[in-house]
């Protein structure tokens, strides 16, 4: 849980980034505010939920590392629409893991699963990716980019799982 809290804040702050540095297309520029006030919204009530001040004393995992640096990599190396494709997999997975998961409410996930078993994350996304990926190198770069945040998605999971 504190790894997906440090995720959660470290993305934030480079959706942040990401809004005050998009300025046009406006499109893309505010997809890129709204979800930064998303994330936001999200990442103080986390932090607030679980007592922390921030996550400065919180050391990632190789795995997590790997994600945030994808991420990074995305932020500074390519347009901003594909940074919102490298954010689509955490959104798509997110909420399908909180309908499979069963924990009650004696689990520190249940109130994650709580927050994250509703929505439609394809409707921040379909319409903006739908209209700046339209020639078959910008779908491949696009797939290329979702496949390697899905794979950070798992190998994050999986790492999550050994001692």
């Amino acid at each position: 849980m504190i790894q997906d809290i440090n995720y959660l804040v470290k993305v934030t702050d480079m959706l942040k980034e990401m809004s005050e540095k998009v300025k046009a297309p406006k499109d893309i520029s505010n997809f890129m505010k709204n979800r930064y006030e998303s994330y936001q919204k999200y990442a103080e009530a986390t932090l607030k939920q679980f007592n922390l001040n921030g996550v400065s004393n919180i050391k990632a995992t190789p795995a997590m590392e790997k994600y945030l640096a994808d991420y990074k990599e995305a932020m500074e190396k390519e347009e901003p629409i594909y940074f919102a494709v490298a954010l689509l997999p955490c959104a798509r997975l997110w909420l399908w893991l909180a309908n499979q998961l069963k924990e009650t409410c004696c689990n520190a996930y249940y109130t994650w699963k709580k927050d994250n078993m509703y929505g439609h994350p394809e409707d921040h996304y379909k319409a903006l990716l739908d209209k700046y990926l339209t020639k078959p190198e910008q779908i491949e770069k696009a797939n290329n980019i979702f496949r390697r945040q899905m794979k950070n998605e798992h190998d994050f999971f999986e790492s999550s799982l050994q001692e």
